[in-house]
Parts: structure tokens; sequence; C-alpha cells
């Protein structure tokens, strides 16, 4: 594998994380985590094992590297200086660092990480964990840009603000002693548990109150462990809570379906208490950072900025925006995507903006344009019947993807004419232009709508 290509850094740091590791040690490292290198290839996240830290810095001045794992089992204060040397050289672009084994060194380490993870990482698990964490720092880097857009109009910037409030955990299952003397770890870490005995109880504190993390028991059997975090994953609420399984003695999984099926993590049964606590208290602080994230994003849309009668982005504000993404998409070597939807001009289109019925519907279109991109994409209208997408870290690619999925969507919607005729649908025609290198945000937008229109001729 060209390391040109690595998207993840795999670093075990020696007791001077500057100097490269010895040879026998090296050889150690590689082979210790030949498993994962290989297991993420697969699902599509090709990594490098780095030797010193001048090697892993001047990877990722020529790679994109969208994630480190940090080993932190043997030299944590190595590692910590690590991280906060490959942070600097990272910036301005947000990437997470995660620390493999740092949860055995206890609590107080979990902050120095964007997560904590098991030092004997499955490459489910860890994909899993990539992808999430990866659009986690898309959206974080979205956030700040559009606070920047939001204060130079003249309001106050947006902030992420997660609760201060303790974590809270909700485990399920039987009160089995090593279940309960996980629950006393926990509490002893600040965090408040709430125990669930059934499936059924556990869905119903789910569903009254929010959580920063789930943690099942697996007792005799962990089916109903898997149904639970399965049946979670079903809930767009529950989705992203963070779900780990905890084995007793004599249980075995095949730990590939178990990530699959919904579950963050499985901590097996030797696994010493205070790790198992500082993981899951790991993973929950996270969950609570992600989701503030989240909400910040989302109400942005109530900044008084928005077009009053789509929620999206008016398009002076959107050329303001995109000429800020594309600076800091060319600064961070992020792709950047525009896309462009114009309502075609098929014959049912034309008779209901003849009749005022499609106006009458473009504030339905466009509020649905708004709740089908994702919380760090920017959706606008540009026209009365033209509407733009700015899609941060998006290929040109994934963006055709997201608006012909948008457009999907919205074709099977029905829309009001009046009482005498049948409701009618609408069409796009879809224009899509990835930012290329020293081109102006205006000229991309200027090509995906020539796109647009080039299809609307056809």
């Amino acid at each position: 594998m060209a390391t040109s290509d690595a998207r993840v850094i795999i670093f075990t740091p020696g007791a001077d994380p500057s100097a490269p590791l010895s040879a026998s040690d090296a050889a150690d490292a590689a082979e210790g985590y030949a498993g994962l290198v290989e297991g993420l290839a697969r699902l599509g996240w090709p990594c490098v094992v780095v030797r010193d830290l001048t090697a892993a810095i001047d990877l990722i001045r020529t790679s994109p590297v969208q994630a480190v794992l940090m080993d932190v089992r043997r030299h944590p204060a190595s590692a910590i200086h690590a991280a906060d040397s490959l942070r600097a050289a990272l910036a301005p672009r947000q990437t997470p660092i995660l620390g493999l084994g740092a949860a055995i060194h206890g609590a107080e380490i979990l902050g120095r990480f964007d997560l904590a993870m098991g030092r004997d990482l499955h490459p489910a698990q860890a994909a899993l964990r990539l992808d999430q964490l990866a659009r986690s720092a898309v959206a974080e880097e979205e956030l700040a840009l559009r606070s920047e857009t939001f204060a130079s109009q003249l309001l106050a910037p947006l902030r992420a603000a997660p609760s201060d409030e303790p974590i809270q955990i909700l485990t399920v299952g039987e009160p089995a002693p090593k279940f309960l003397a996980l629950t006393h770890d926990l509490r002893q870490l600040g965090v408040e548990t709430t125990g669930a005995f059934t499936a059924y109880t556990a869905f119903d504190y789910l569903h009254e109150r929010p959580f920063d993390a789930v943690v099942l028991w697996s007792g005799d059997t962990h089916a109903e462990a898997l149904s639970i975090a399965g049946g979670m994953r079903r809930n767009t609420r529950l989705f992203h809570i963070p779900t780990v399984l905890f084995l007793r003695p004599g249980v075995e999984i095949a730990t590939a379906d178990a990530y699959h099926r919904g579950l963050s993590d499985v901590i097996s049964a030797h696994t010493p208490a205070g790790e198992t606590a500082a993981r899951v208290l790991a993973m929950a602080r996270r969950f609570r950072h992600e989701t503030a994230i989240r909400e910040a994003l989302d109400l942005s849309r109530f900044g008084g900025l928005m077009e009053s009668a789509t929620g999206l982005f008016t398009r002076d504000l959107f050329a303001a925006h995109l000429a800020r993404l594309a600076s800091a998409a060319s600064v961070r070597r992020r792709p950047l995507t525009v896309a462009v939807l114009r309502i075609s001009d098929r014959p049912d289109a034309l008779r209901a903006r003849a009749h005022g019925w499609l106006d009458r519907a473009v504030p339905q279109i466009g509020s649905m344009i708004g709740r089908l991109v994702r919380a760090e994409d920017t959706a606008a209208r540009l026209a009365s019947d033209v509407f733009a997408l700015a899609l941060p870290a998006a290929t040109a690619a994934a963006g055709r993807i997201t608006a012909e999925r948008i457009a999907a969507v919205i074709a099977c919607t029905a829309f009001e004419a009046d009482d005498e005729t049948p409701p009618f649908a609408v069409d796009f025609d879809i224009g899509v232009a990835q930012l290329e290198p020293g081109e102006s945000a205006a000229h991309a937008l200027e090509r995906a709508a020539r796109g647009a229109l080039s299809r609307a001729v056809s």
C-alpha cells in the first residue's frame, strides 16, 4: 500500500516519541497491527503503521490522513505529547485521535484523546467509529465556519454547548455481581446510572429521557442484548447513542456481527473494571460532545438569517458562506462539492406553475430539502425554483448521490393543486461540481448550474 493513500495513521510511541522505535519494536508494532491494517483496508480505511513522530508529521503533509490511532498502553506520557504534536500539525483540520488502550490508565487521560478504545480493536468496530468521528470532525469544522458567517452578518457566533449535567448511563441486564461492580465504578467517576432489568423497561426509559450511553449485560445469552442494540439502530432518535455490550465470563460472541448489529463496543469479562468504566465514560462524553455540535448546527436555522418560507439559506447568505467553505476546503485539503437542483419543466410542473400551485408548494419542497441533508451540509434557495447544496468533505460522486436521493424522495411526494385537480409531483434537473484546485466558489456553483440547465435542455 502506498503511504500516499493512507487515511489512518497507527502510531506506537516509545519512551521518547520523537525517536524512532528500535527495529525489533517496530517489527512488533507492525505485526501486532497487521490484522487491523488488513481489515481496515478492506473496509475503505487504508492505514499505515508509523515508527516515529517525524515520519507521522511528514505523512500528514502528503496524505489525506483523516484519523490517528495512538497506542497509549506502554508510554502514556509520550502518547499525550505525540497527540498534541500531531494536532498542531493537522490544524486547522479537525482530525480525530483515538487512544488505543488509554482507558487502562484511568479516566484522567481520557480528555487528551477524542475517544478511548480497547487495544484489541476489531476492524469492523474501528471502521464504524472512524466513519462517525470523521463526520463529526467535518460537522465541527462547519460549525466554526457557520459561526464566522453569522458573525459577519452581525449575529452572535454559534457555540456548541454540551450539558454540564452528570453523564447519564442506562444499564440493562440482570443484577449480576460483575455488572453491579461496573455500575459502582461508573458512579465513582461521577456518572449517574439507571438500571433496567428487561428490554421493555429499557425502551421505556430511553423514550422518557435522554441518555449518553447504554451498557448491556450479556447474561446467559446475548440475544436479547443484540436485539436491544438493533432496536436502537432502527430508531432515528436513538440511533447514535453508544451501546456497549459487557460480556459475562464464559460467553463468546461473533464480534464482527455484533458491531454490524449496532454495538459500539464489546468488553470482555477479563477486562479490568476500571478500564471498562473508563471506556464507557469516554464514549458517553464523545456522544454528548457530538450531540452539542449537531444541536448547534440545527439551531443555526433559526438564527434570523434564513429564508422564512423554507428555512434555507438565502442566496446572498449562501454566497458568503460558500466562499468561506471554499477557502477552508483548500486550507484543510478536503473536497467540497456544490449541487444545484432546479425544478424541471415537466408538463405537470408547468401547469402547476401557471396556476400558482407550484408557488404554494415551494416552501414545503425547500423545507424537505433542508431536512434531507446532513447537519453539516448547507442548503439554500437561489431562485423561485432553484435550490443549491454545499457539501463539505464530499466528492462529486457523493454529491450526485445526495442530490439524486433528495430528488427521488420529493418526486414521491404529492403536492396539492386545487379541489378539482389531482395532486401533482415535481422532478429536478441536477448539476454537480466538485471544487477544483484554485477554482473560486462562484465558478464551481456556476458549473453546477450549467449542468442542471444542460439536463433541462436535453
